[in-house]
């Protein structure tokens, strides 16, 4: 590495200021994990500028909340990015070093649940998971979560996703001794309250063991849920520290 390349990237650090946005470069280095973002509000082309301008240093790039108008724009600079039309997500993935670790199990009450936990299954697996997916095993049809009970109990850890009445929640985490992270979705009808009244349900939840992430919150369950499956065990291949030390155009400290 040249003397060059050094002042190239420290010249980023610890951000980058891209005018309309300042790019935490240093994020990885203090919490494990890059900047993530969030797509909602921003234009197609600041999507597309600011995943650029994060691509290639030893880290994947994940922009969440998103459509595919902007990612017709970010593909143009950036051929490799993928678009998740089910979560509405843009992933820029990068290889992985180690092999993908098992223990997460995401669960989802019906199928219109699916958006949100398709971006915590995507978060989870960007950060080095081998997720299990289960939809559509809601309360109005308990048999079907019996079926899949085997596999739940064999996790880690596990997300739920619901909407309507959250009744998921209570049910599988009094049948499992692993932690819960619950996502209430907006999904319902009007005294939903566009995902307020699963949000009271989970929050209540006389089970033990359950944990709340905000409503719709995929990204936050799927960060979560990695974290905690790293916990007891090597988890080099969750970290991007192990990206970034062997990718050269990445930044070091």
């Amino acid at each position: 590495m040249t003397v060059d390349t050094v002042l190239e990237q420290l010249r980023d650090l610890p951000y980058q200021d891209i005018g309309f946005a300042k790019l935490d470069h240093h994020r990885p280095l203090r919490t494990g994990w890059p900047e993530v973002v969030f797509g909602k509000g921003k234009t197609p082309k600041q999507v597309a500028h600011i995943v650029n301008s994060m691509k290639g240093r030893g880290h994947p790039v994940l922009v969440t909340k998103s459509n595919l108008e902007t990612y017709q724009e970010v593909a143009l600079d950036t051929p490799e990015a993928l678009f998740h039309e089910l979560s509405n997500a843009i992933s820029v993935p990068v290889p992985q070093i180690t092999t993908l670790r098992k223990g997460i199990v995401v669960v989802t009450a019906g199928t219109a649940d699916l958006p949100v936990a398709e971006e915590a299954v995507l978060t989870a697996t960007l950060m080095g998971n081998d997720v299990t997916l289960i939809s559509d095993v809601g309360v109005a049809g308990l048999h079907r979560l019996l079926d899949q009970l085997p596999i739940i109990q064999k996790s880690r850890v596990v997300v739920v996703v619901a909407g309507m009445d959250a009744a998921l929640v209570g049910v599988i985490s009094g049948l499992i001794s692993v932690p819960i992270i619950a996502v209430p979705t907006s999904t319902g009808y009007g005294a939903s309250f566009e995902g307020l009244a699963p949000l009271l349900s989970m929050l209540n939840s006389c089970a033990p063991g359950v944990s709340v992430v905000n409503i719709d919150n995929g990204f936050g369950a799927g960060h979560i849920a990695a974290l905690t499956n790293s916990i007891g065990e090597n988890s080099s291949a969750n970290k991007p520290q192990d990206y970034i030390s062997n990718n050269p155009n990445s930044p070091r400290c």
